[in-house]
């Protein structure tokens, strides 16, 4: 280790960020920003409150909550044993066994159900490529302790509500998948079908496949492997095995959405790659992504709280996936971009910037947005050169600070994007005064 410290440390190659874990510069930055404002509101709004959890949890965890033979477990984490104390440690491949943890150490649920969400880095060990990065990132919305098919249609109908927001078109630019995975002894009964139904066809399965046969087979109807289409296609359908309160569920979730007017398909072979799982499973996708086309999936899971250590209770939520969400509004042409700054402000002279700053910081309090001209190496620059600056920042003012105005305790208000505006003066003293004619993003 400490060889590698010193090559690291001595080489003429610049560092490079890790394979699959990347930068977002200011403008693609300010694109999620956007996203991730909207959906703060339309959480709060549906009453949604925010926990935060560490991004490094107990290797553990994982496998007892998602399952010992799910590719997330078996492959996908970055894990390590702690060289201080011997804990076997994973950063987050996903958050709700994260949550679920905090929820019972806490003892959370003590005073009732909660709906929670949580917004962060995910990280996978996994080929990168087109909206798939080792460290992505998630928005995951939780509710807690709701066991009817009304919570489960919340969370779906809240998705269209952003979609709404974000201007994708349902049908269009992302579509829904529903399906039901019952409960534990219904999924038992269609476990040994398909495993029946698997090994009679043994010669057409490929090697993941074949592993997966005896450890999880459900799995196997997962597979993006185009050779088996046909085997899986004619495999036993898990909706066939569902008892009446498994149906009564569906039919129920299915009725409100019904009643919302949202489109839909049933997906028999619907399944999520974590086994904690039961009845309720959905998908959001999007046309525009190609194979990797879930932007957002999610369901029930109502013995993961127990499995975890906690009391019974029930559970349903979502993971959505900000990378493919961007890449969905790029194709669907809402890649929405940062508002320039309401006003550029120009400083002939850095004399005086005791006088203008205060100014400057009385009208960023009171909501406008300022962008300052600041000194180069070479001083602060002509008024022309500045001038040229205020105007490729998009702002839609310009404050002068010139020697004239100073002189007599103004400032000179010249807009930038209207041509027939006339330019006009306002007090430095009473900034708050006029903060209200500057247009605000």
């Amino acid at each position: 280790m400490a060889e590698r410290i010193v090559a690291d440390k001595t080489g003429k190659s610049p560092p490079l960020a890790v394979k699959g874990m990347n930068d977002l510069l200011p403008d693609e930055a300010a694109r999620w920003e956007w996203v991730e404002d909207r959906a703060r509101n339309l959480l709060t709004r549906w009453g949604y409150r925010n926990l935060r959890t560490p991004i490094v949890e107990p290797t553990g965890l994982f496998v007892r909550g998602l399952g010992e033979v799910t590719d997330i477990v078996e492959k996908e984490m970055f894990s390590w044993v702690d060289a201080m104390n011997g804990d076997a440690l994973s950063l987050r491949p996903e958050a709700t066994a994260g949550i679920v943890r905090a929820i019972n150490e806490h003892n959370a649920l003590y005073n009732g159900p909660l709906r929670i969400w949580q917004m962060g880095p995910m990280f996978r060990h996994e080929r990168p490529q087109k909206g798939r990065s080792r460290q992505f990132h998630q928005l995951d919305v939780e509710a807690l302790g709701y066991p009817g098919p009304d919570v489960d249609a919340e969370v779906i109908l809240m998705l269209r509500a952003f979609w709404r927001e974000l201007g994708l078109v349902e049908g269009r630019d992302i579509v829904l998948e529903l399906n039901s995975l019952g409960e534990a002894e219904e999924r038992r009964a269609h476990r040994a079908a398909l495993v029946a139904h698997f090994e009679e066809h043994a010669d057409q399965l490929d090697a993941d496949s074949r592993r997966r046969l005896h450890s999880n087979p459900l799995r196997i109807l997962d597979t993006k492997n185009a050779a088996m289409a046909t085997l899986v296609d004619t495999a036993p359908r898990l909706l066939d095995f569902l008892g009446a309160a498994s149906l009564a569920h569906f039919g129920a979730l299915r009725g409100i959405l019904d009643a919302c007017g949202l489109a839909y398909t049933v997906n028999p072979r619907l399944v999520r790659g974590m086994d904690y799982y039961n009845l309720t499973v959905f998908e959001w996708k999007s046309p525009h992504l190609g194979a990797q086309s879930t932007v957002c999936g999610g369901g029930r899971y109502d013995q993961l709280i127990e499995t975890l250590g906690g009391k019974p209770a029930p559970g349903i939520g979502f993971g959505l996936g900000m990378e493919r969400l961007m890449l969905t509004l790029e194709a669907a042409g809402r890649a929405a971009t940062q508002p320039p700054a309401a006003a550029y402000a120009i400083v002939p002279d850095a004399a005086v910037l005791p006088r203008v700053m205060p100014v400057l910081d009385a009208l960023r309090s009171a909501g406008v947005t300022v962008v300052m001209h600041a000194a180069g190496k070479d001083g602060q620059g002509s008024m022309k050169s500045q001038f040229k600056r205020a105007d490729a920042s998009g702002a839609a003012f310009a404050l002068v600070f010139g020697p004239d105005e100073l002189a007599c305790g103004v400032v000179t208000v010249k807009p930038l994007r209207d041509a027939a505006a006339a330019q006009y003066t306002r007090p430095m003293a009473d900034p708050r005064g006029w903060a209200h004619e500057l247009r605000t993003p």
